[in-house]
């Protein structure tokens, strides 16, 4: 009975280690974000592509290091620390291009309702969005809501894997690392981040706040 388990618990890790993400394709964004040019996009895609890749090999690696008796290893502990940065490298990715390609948001929905609320204003809350997007230091922001207590949350992430707002369901996500923008903005940070609140996907945003 203990081998059988033993054996179980051993398909059942290396069936997560075998897992294998898909780089998702956004090339129709190209052409329909106004602001953001397509070369800036298109070497963004590629740098995402890198973090999917990354993801996949880490899997691997772990995975191999799983069956050979390597998990109480440093070179193991390395890895799954590497993991996180690699993985919400990958996810964040994908949020925020897919939040991405103009959408108006109605006065009438719940979200718009509970945004003018919650900050005042909508246009309060582009204020402090810029605002987050403004700190010095490169990082991500966040439009997060707090499931218990349905408040919604503007946050600062200063890296991939850091920062996170625990149990926290992401609604809106803005990049603003320097790849995000310099190639274009150079120096201007505030002229991308305008140009990313205009091309806000508000349909996608408001599906996440009920998914």
């Amino acid at each position: 009975m203990l081998f059988r388990s033993f054996l179980l618990s051993l398909l059942f890790c290396s069936s997560l280690y075998s897992v294998e993400y898909q780089a998702k394709d956004y090339n129709y964004l190209l052409g329909q974000v106004s602001g953001i040019d397509d070369q800036l996009l298109t070497m963004h895609f590629t740098l995402y592509k890198g973090y999917v890749a990354n993801t996949n090999k880490l899997l691997k690696e772990l995975g191999e290091m799983e069956e050979t008796g390597k998990m109480r290893t440093p070179e193991f502990a390395g890895l799954k620390r590497m993991f996180g940065w690699e993985f919400d490298g990958m996810r964040l990715h994908e949020y925020y291009f897919e939040n991405l390609g103009k959408s108006a948001l109605s006065e009438e929905s719940q979200l718009y309702k509970e945004i003018s609320d919650q900050f005042g204003s909508m246009d309060r809350f582009k204020e402090e969005l810029t605002a987050t997007g403004l700190i010095r230091g490169i990082g991500w922001v966040i439009l997060y809501r707090d499931p218990k207590s349905r408040k919604l949350i503007i946050d600062w992430v200063n890296e991939h894997d850091a920062g996170h707002l625990a149990g926290a369901t992401p609604l809106l996500v803005m990049d603003v690392f320097e790849h995000a923008y310099i190639t274009q903005y150079g120096l201007d940070r505030a002229g991308y981040i305008q140009a990313f609140i205009d091309n806000i996907n508000w349909e996608r945003v408001q599906k996440r706040s009920v998914e």
